[in-house]
């Protein structure tokens, strides 16, 4: 099932965004180099590189994140880290 396009497009520049909402959703170790994530109005989730938060985002369906953090969950991007 596709869903609808989100309003926003993707590689739009995170500041067109605004700048309040956005969110580590975890931390790591990694010396503070990490994503960031923010819920657009529409639902649709937007993320940017948290070291070049002027940059462009990637924007993704609310059902586009579902299917990837189920597969997450499921192991099924391990591979891109292994």
């Amino acid at each position: 099932m596709r869903s609808d396009p989100p309003a926003f497009r993707t590689g739009v520049p995170a500041t067109e965004l605004g700048t309040e909402g956005w969110q580590k959703p975890w931390s790591g170790t990694n010396g503070g180099s990490c994503v960031e994530a923010k819920r657009l109005p529409d639902g649709s989730v937007a993320l940017r590189q948290s070291t070049d938060p002027t940059g462009p985002a990637l924007v993704y369906t609310r059902e586009e994140m579902i299917a990837f953090l189920e597969g997450a969950k499921a192991g099924q991007a391990d591979y891109l880290v292994a």
